[in-house]
């Protein structure tokens, strides 16, 4: 009897645990478990063994924690940073226990070879969204690294917009940041050259991932055909992104950097500039002068770190550094290209945006302000704020005029959006960090 009843019930359960083809729990959780893919970019490249990335630490003590703290995670420069726990981890070598230059990067994993391959491999995250195909222009950094004087340019300030500055707008910083906005002509449209999708908000403390999907829906492959456009994006692989690691930066980059400069000079926002920064009396008249001293301001290498020639204002601005001493955590990458082109790489997981200050603000797909949150490599970044659609040579031109006419805050009126340009210094002469926080 007592045999009889045991066969019944073991028939009602349906017998769960035989049914599962002989495969025991801890196999089942093996199986499920992404792994890091290792990167093999180079002959130096070695197989590694890596962890999946878990959640550490996370519960309802922490997160109670984080709303009674509650300190908006913007960068300072030379400060100390709040920590905070990732939700994913990245693999940088194969032993972490060096403590000067720990995870050391291959640089053939960051070079232009990747893009002109066509190569979607490379760093890879525990439950990341599937890579889409980059949609890149494929001559995009074709002969960009010749001579600056053998290279052709186009002239991009054909318009009839007045370059000018009022006196008006020489008084009041807002004014002539609004002005570089009504300038940039290059600004893209929403829906039409691009879609986003912001999915669901957040708040900075949570860690759950918010968007089900990618940030970008779609890029216009014209976009990559705009001059300011290809050249920018012929610049962004000529970094190693970890913080204090040494830049070599090599004669074909450095022309890089020169026809970059010598092409947005041609356009309404940075003659602007030219114009403003000259009735201020902070530079002179003189086109190549000026031009020498953006080429210093955005690439003059500096210290970061620790570590002596490791960055630049346009590497920590535009491209993003990876901090690794204590817990890792991304600094800098406020420019929405470069995030484009690492999410459709896979090494940009989107997470969702991140609750506005004011109720009513709720960002949709023509918002081109956003607060993000994001892992990049695998290492969060629990905040950080990008002007999308913006121009490169806009970018350069706001952040430029902040920093030799503004503050460390900077709270203007560009277009729609009321923005605070956080401007920090390493020193008198170099900028340190620059990006915009939503001011609602």
């Amino acid at each position: 009897m007592e045999g009889l009843i045991k066969g019944l019930v073991n028939a009602a359960l349906g017998d769960r645990d035989d049914n599962n083809n002989g495969e025991s729990g801890q196999d089942r959780d093996e199986r499920s478990r992404s792994t890091w893919a290792q990167v093999v970019s180079g002959d130096d490249d070695q197989d590694t063994t890596a962890k999946p990335a878990t959640h550490q630490g996370w519960n309802r003590k922490e997160e109670i924690e984080r709303k009674e703290e509650r300190t908006e995670d913007w960068e300072n420069v030379g400060g100390q940073h709040s920590n905070r726990r990732r939700p994913q981890q990245a693999v940088y070598g194969e032993n972490d226990q060096n403590q000067g230059a720990q995870h050391e990067y291959n640089q053939d994993k960051w070079n232009r070879k990747e893009e002109q391959e066509g190569n979607s491999e490379g760093w890879e995250t525990v439950g990341k969204k599937p890579a889409r195909k980059p949609q890149i222009w494929k001559d995009h950094t074709h002969g960009y690294n010749r001579p600056p004087s053998e290279q052709e340019y186009s002239d991009e300030c054909g318009h009839d917009s007045n370059v000018e500055p009022s006196e008006e707008e020489l008084a009041d910083l807002s004014q002539a940041c609004n002005k570089l906005w009504e300038l940039d002509s290059n600004r893209l449209v929403p829906g039409k050259d691009y879609e986003i999708a912001c999915g669901e908000g957040k708040k900075v403390y949570q860690n759950e991932d918010m968007a089900q999907g990618s940030l970008f829906e779609w890029l216009s492959e014209d976009v990559f055909r705009k001059p300011t456009y290809s050249r920018f994006c012929s610049l962004l692989d000529n970094y190693n992104p970890v913080v204090g690691s040494k830049e070599q930066v090599t004669t074909q980059e450095k022309q890089e950097q020169a026809a970059f400069i010598e092409q947005i000079s041609r356009t309404g926002p940075i003659q602007y500039l030219h114009k403003y920064l000259t009735c201020k009396g902070i530079v002179s008249e003189s086109n190549d002068e000026f031009k020498r001293m953006l080429t210093d301001l955005w690439f003059g290498l500096y210290g970061r770190g620790g570590s002596s020639s490791s960055s630049s204002a346009f590497e920590h601005v535009f491209v993003g550094e990876i901090k690794t001493q204590g817990e890792d955590q991304v600094t800098g990458f406020h420019n929405w290209l470069q995030f484009y082109l690492e999410e459709a790489k896979g090494r940009v997981d989107y997470q969702g945006y991140i609750f506005p200050r004011r109720r009513g603000e709720t960002p949709d797909s023509e918002t081109q302000l956003l607060t993000i949150q994001f892992a990049w490599n695998g290492v969060l970044k629990a905040v950080s704020s990008t002007l999308v659609g913006v121009s490169p040579e806009f970018e350069i031109a706001l952040y430029t005029l902040c920093f030799f006419t503004g503050g460390e805050d900077n709270r203007i009126q560009l277009g729609p959006y009321p923005v605070n340009i956080k401007c920090y210094r390493l020193g008198n002469d170099k900028i340190g960090s620059a990006f915009p926080i939503a001011e609602c």
